[in-house]
């Protein structure tokens, strides 16, 4: 089920197919509870069509899209031509996700004792998604689910949910960070430097790890590159600013590929 009651012209809709006649089909659209939708033969398949069967039936999953819309009929005009294979399969994977999504929130009401209705709209009014909803609760917890007008016995639902079930996506960044302090008390500023260099950036892990004066190797582990890049900057630059601050100096050496 969607947020929307009707899909928008344009949009690419997963149908189930009710019935075949031999100038058009009949789909339900499954993410739309009640909605039919008709996909004329012209837009069944490219080319001169003799045996429409050939290429559509009834039980069969298809990936439309939404060519007009008439509320006021109940009328949607839908077509299969237009979708390519690989729209076809990321819109069906990104169906199954959403189904997954709703089958998470109902455990979570179950465990909060709060309606499943309740918890959608207050998850929808911030994602158009509920699936990237539960991703960015996996990976950024508290900041997300603070996003949400819900109780906290609910958001804490959701929380264990998302932990138990979204497999969060990790890339891996790494540089060399070499610091250098002619001072008495150098190693200490050293020390204060790779502190500093432990961030918190939200769902970014970072890592130190000493390879020999002046050098240490920053790892970052994060759920996309701009993030694990964005850690990495902010870690380096963090370290940096101490040892020049203490008129030693520091710089960023990105490993040799």
């Amino acid at each position: 089920m969607s947020e929307r009651d009707w899909p928008i012209e344009g949009e690419l809709v997963v149908c189930s197919v009710v019935e075949v006649k031999d100038f058009a089909a009949f789909v339900a659209l499954d993410e739309y509870e009640g909605r039919q939708g008709l996909i004329p033969i012209a837009e069944i398949a490219r080319g001169w069509i003799k045996y429409i069967r050939d290429y559509i039936r009834e039980g069969q999953k298809v990936v439309c899209k939404v060519l007009h819309v008439d509320e006021s009929r109940g009328h949607i005009d839908l077509s299969l031509k237009d979708v390519n294979e690989h729209q076809r399969r990321e819109k069906i994977q990104d169906w199954k996700n959403e189904q997954k999504a709703h089958k998470w929130i109902e455990f979570a009401s179950k465990d909060s004792n709060v309606p499943v209705k309740d918890i959608e709209e207050a998850m929808y009014k911030e994602y158009s998604s509920l699936y990237a909803a539960f991703e960015d609760i996996a990976i950024y917890g508290d900041t997300t689910l603070e996003k949400f007008s819900l109780p906290e016995v609910v958001r804490n639902a959701l929380a264990k949910v998302a932990s138990e079930n979204v497999k969060v996506p990790r890339v891996t960044v790494s540089a060399i960070l070499e610091l250098t302090s002619n001072k008495p008390d150098g190693v200490n500023v050293i020390r204060r430097a790779l502190r500093s260099a432990e961030p918190k950036v939200d769902g970014a892990e970072i890592e130190l790890l000493y390879l020999g004066a002046p050098k240490y190797r920053v790892k970052v582990v994060a759920p996309d590159y701009k993030t694990a890049e964005k850690a990495l900057e902010k870690a380096a630059n963090a370290a940096i600013g101490v040892m020049e601050r203490a008129d030693g100096t520091g710089k960023l050496v990105r490993k040799q590929k």
